[in-house]
């Protein structure tokens, strides 16, 4: 498959979406052909600084700057930052300063940047040999099992609390909810401290509250978060980016708390049940949350949104609503993915119902049972196949990206979590993977692990809990 003059070969194609263009192929193909050297560096908080060396070829311009540009977007996204510097060749440094100006093509990332770090988003061009030095920090997190804790996991269509004596759950519950689509913050609040407050109902003292939740938080204050997608701006400025914070205070006063993306929270659950660190998570339910816990068992103090991190080449794949981007994560990996599967397999979904529900159809047809899942499908083939074949693709997806995500990583293991990877759909997904990293990315050398049922549902409750 041929894509600004770049030849991407794969093998394992995704039944549902055959112009898939695989990122780590289509990187691979672009930097065999690519002999001049340039460096990215992302600044955020604290003068903290990721830096990338790389290369362009020099002479295929498009393709150079759509590599660059999509480059720039995943360590943006991966690892944080109100400031990109591009050392090398000044023409691209140009390129990339139009694309993510305020105006340009990548205005979303602009602005979220500067959200999240608040400070005005900016590109600076300088040649090679001052590119910025790399400056990262790691903290501890988690691990902590000692006392009476609750644990609350923050999710697009259920949220799940567990109370934990000891490093035990004594209790644990799932409640469907519907944040994504609901604009009053009091709705979110209510839910949170309802949740918080029985999960308390079931310890006799409270001595810590962790939180798990989607989106990008600092010092426990929420950032930007897509489960407050429907919230207007001044009642997210009023209401929500200190939501936890109030929602702590009324299970009592000076309660110790730590809000945690949950990404990262999925990692921490990873290393917990292994026993081991470099641990990449991975929570696949309404959106795509990331998360990891270095080498040394710490966090690094990155973004981990590889919901917007692009994972596909294709010029024809899927917008991100929200970003306006096309290929990034949150389309492969969610609920959202197995929606856009589902329909292109030929099964006529009710788009306006939450993802959620939408999911849960599809994982009855492919366990064969629902009459509304088998009477939704109009064509002739077996209900359960082509059910198999939405997760089969979603398989070949990951398969093709978990290298892409361990070229900027370097992951020992990977947990993958949430309601998409639950019941035997998961168990397809995860072989699938393994199948096509065996056969296309054999040089590739990690784990990949899903804990067992209870734990791919509620086991970053228990893992907050621990924060």
């Amino acid at each position: 498959m041929e894509f600004l003059g770049i030849q991407t070969d794969i093998k394992n194609v995704p039944q549902y979406d055959t112009g898939f263009i695989p990122m780590a192929k289509f990187n691979k193909t672009f930097l065999a052909q690519a002999k001049k050297p340039i460096t990215i560096a992302v600044e955020r908080n604290a003068g903290l600084c990721a830096v990338y060396d790389t290369f362009i070829t020099g002479v295929n311009t498009d393709a150079d700057r759509y590599y660059v540009e999509r480059m720039v977007k995943y360590l943006l996204w991966a690892k944080g930052g109100y400031k990109v510097t591009v050392c090398g060749d000044d023409a691209i440094g140009a390129y990339i300063k139009e694309a993510f100006s305020t105006t340009g093509k990548y205005a979303f990332d602009n602005g979220m940047m500067a959200r999240v770090y608040e400070k005005p988003f900016e590109v600076v061009v300088l040649p090679l040999d001052q590119k910025p030095a790399e400056n990262e920090q790691a903290k501890a997190v988690g691990g902590k099992t000692g006392g009476c804790r609750i644990g609350f996991d923050a999710g697009g269509s259920d949220r799940k609390v567990s109370a934990v004596i000891d490093g035990e759950a004594v209790y644990s519950e799932e409640t469907v909810w519907y944040p994504k689509v609901t604009p009053d913050p009091d709705y979110h609040f209510n839910g949170i401290v309802e949740a918080m407050k029985t999960a308390a109902s079931k310890l006799p003292r409270v001595d810590s509250i962790g939180v798990s939740s989607a989106g990008i938080y600092i010092d426990n204050r929420t950032m930007a978060a897509s489960l407050f997608l429907k919230v207007s701006p001044e009642d997210f400025e009023a209401k929500v980016k200190d939501i936890y914070i109030r929602a702590a205070a009324e299970i009592g006063p000076d309660i110790p708390l730590s809000v945690v993306n949950d990404g990262d929270v999925t990692a921490l659950a990873g290393a917990m049940e292994f026993g081991d660190n470099n641990v990449l998570g991975i929570a696949m339910g309404t959106s795509e949350a990331g998360g990891y816990i270095d080498e040394n068992g710490r966090i690094k103090g990155w973004l981990n949104e590889l919901a917007f991190c692009p994972v596909d080449a294709s010029p024809t794949a899927m917008i991100d609503e929200w970003a306006g981007d096309i290929g990034c994560g949150v389309k492969y990996f969610s609920q959202d993915g197995v929606i856009k599967l589902a329909l292109a397999a030929g099964i006529n979904l009710d788009t306006t119902r939450p993802p959620g529900e939408n999911l849960k159809v599809v994982q009855d047809i492919f366990l064969g049972k629902g009459e509304e899942a088998q009477a939704l499908y109009k064509g002739t083939e077996l209900l359960e196949a082509v059910a198999c074949g939405i997760f089969q693709s979603i398989g070949a997806y990951l398969g093709h990206t978990l290298p892409y995500y361990w070229d900027l990583y370097g992951f020992k293991h990977v947990l993958l979590l949430g309601r998409v990877m639950s019941g035997e759909g998961g168990n397809i997904i995860l072989d699938t993977a393994r199948k096509v990293i065996a056969e296309e990315y054999a040089d590739y050398v990690f784990n990949i692990h899903t804990p067992d049922e209870k734990a791919r549902r509620v086991g970053q409750s228990v893992a907050a809990a621990s924060l």
